[in-house]
Formats: C-alpha cells, structure tokens, sequence
C-alpha cells in the first residue's frame, strides 16, 4: 500500500490520516504494526543484546497502563451511574491486567546482572519515576501524591495532566460515594487525611463497611465490588512486591538511574494501599450465629 493511500491533503495543506477501507484495511495497517515495530531504539552502540529486551518490556508495560486508565474511567462512568456490577466488571479487568504484569516483570530476570550494567549508563537520567501513566493510574485509584509533580518539572504539559488527575475523581471517593447514595451509612467526608484523624467518622465507615461484609447475601453487589475492590489493591501490591525484588536481583542496592535511592524507595512503596479500610474491617468480623 503506498504512502499517497493512507493520506488525505485537506485545502488549507494539512496532511492528516485517510481512512482505510475495507478491501485497504488488513491486520498490519489497523493494529499500526509497522510504526510499532519501529519503536525500538536502543541507545547502545554498538547495541547491547538486552537493551531490545529492556525497552520492550517497559513499552508493553506503557500500553497496559494506558489500557488500566481507560477501564479506570468506565468503572468511575458506572459508578456515577449507580450501575454497581457493570463498575465491578471493568475493576476485574484491571485485576487480570495486574496478574499479568506480575509475571510479565520476571522476565527481566533473564538478563544477567553483568549484561544489564553493559547499557545502564545510556538510560541516566531516565527513570521509572517519569512514568506519566502509572501516577495517573496511582493518582486514579485514589493514592494522591503532589509530590511526584516534581519528576515533570521539565515538561509542563505532563504536569498538568497530572494535576488534573489530582483534581478529578478517583476510585476510592467513587465507590464511597457510590456505597452512600445505596444508602450504606458513611459519613460525609472519606478521606482517608479526614478519617485517620477523625475517630467518629472511621468507625462510622467501618461499620458500614462491617455490615456488608456480615450479611453478604443481603448485599451481595455491594460485596462483590468492594472484593474486587480489594482484589485490585492486591495485585498492585502484588506488582510492586515483584518489582523490587528483581530490580533488587538485577542492580542489588545500586542508585536509581534517576538518582532515588533504588531498591530501598521501592521497597518503601510495597505497603501502599488504595483501600486501607477494606483491609481494617476484617479485623472487626465476628462468627456468625449457628
């Protein structure tokens, strides 16, 4: 297919994508195959073996995020609407998409710690740090954290997504809120820099919480989502567990190639939970009655 085909001229000049049509589409042009195989640019030269697969693995990684934020927004869509199972079924998604990127990490332990340190240098002073779409899925879930606008000083477009990220909705107020207008008895404020300080309003939600997890059949929706709820806060836990540890088997306790301290920073964000409370109310379930 030539290039004159996948173009369109508008009459003030500007060059912008034709549509294909259906005899012109094939499974290279709609999934972009050629542009995406031309992603890869190693920076090593003469290019180290590994650096193909490094690049690789964190791409795919950007395509998942990219992916986790689009069902991220319906989950918030539906549970605007109130539609309790339909948000559940999008968390699940981002659940399995989670499970996947546990075991997708692993395979950076197949690159040998002497090869890694071969293109290391190349990569300073990029850094996980600076990837813009798992602070907006952190920011979306709920972890708000305005410190991390710093690692974008350079590139404002970027930190204005992030505080719009920071301003918008998030999972966690969602569900709440979405729990209220069910008529579960939560109080007005849920977050969590309101409730560690507010004892009345904390036991108030986690009694609330406490009541449907003691009578599930009579809220079995509302169970269901706050599992997956939970589900989801695992599994990124779960990430963030196998995410140090080959990074820690990969450099040992080396500095990141964006300056933070590596392995120890990572390991301090493993017990980071997106809903503490969910954690906390199993602890106030009592035997049921014979």
């Amino acid at each position: 297919m030539s290039d004159e085909k996948q173009v369109l001229v508008t009459s003030d000049g500007v060059t912008v994508p034709k549509a294909l049509t259906s005899e012109e589409l094939t499974y290279t042009s709609y999934l972009k195959v050629e542009e995406l195989l031309n992603l890869q640019q190693p920076l090593s030269n003469p290019m180290h073996h590994d650096e193909m697969l490094f690049i690789i693995i964190h791409q795919a990684y950007e395509l998942w995020f990219k992916l986790i934020l689009h069902e991220l927004e319906h989950t918030i869509t539906f549970l605007r609407k109130d539609k309790t199972l339909r948000a559940r079924h999008f968390i699940n998604r981002c659940v399995q998409i989670f499970k996947l990127l546990v075991q997708q990490i692993h395979i950076l332990e197949t690159m040998n710690p002497i090869e890694f340190l071969g293109f290391r240098d190349n990569l300073m002073p990029a850094s996980g740090f600076q990837s813009l779409q798992f602070r907006e899925i952190e920011f979306m879930a709920g972890l708000k954290e305005t410190s991390y606008l710093r690692f974008f000083a350079n590139r404002p477009d970027m930190v204005a997504k992030l505080q719009a990220r920071l301003d918008g909705p998030d999972l966690r107020l969602e569900v709440y809120d979405h729990l209220k207008r069910l008529g579960c008895d939560l109080p007005e404020e849920t977050r969590i820099v309101h409730l560690v300080e507010d004892d009345h309003d904390r036991d108030q939600l986690l009694n609330a919480l406490r009541v449907i997890y003691s009578d599930v059949e009579n809220n079995l929706p509302r169970y269901l989502l706050l599992e997956s709820c939970i589900e989801l806060d695992q599994y990124v836990g779960h990430w963030r567990d196998h995410h140090v540890r080959v990074v820690e088997r990969v450099i040992g306790a080396k500095r990141g190639t964006g300056g933070s301290s590596g392995v120890k920073y990572l390991r301090s964000t493993t017990d980071r939970r997106i809903f503490p409370f969910l954690w906390d109310v199993r602890s106030l379930l009592a035997k049921p009655m014979p």
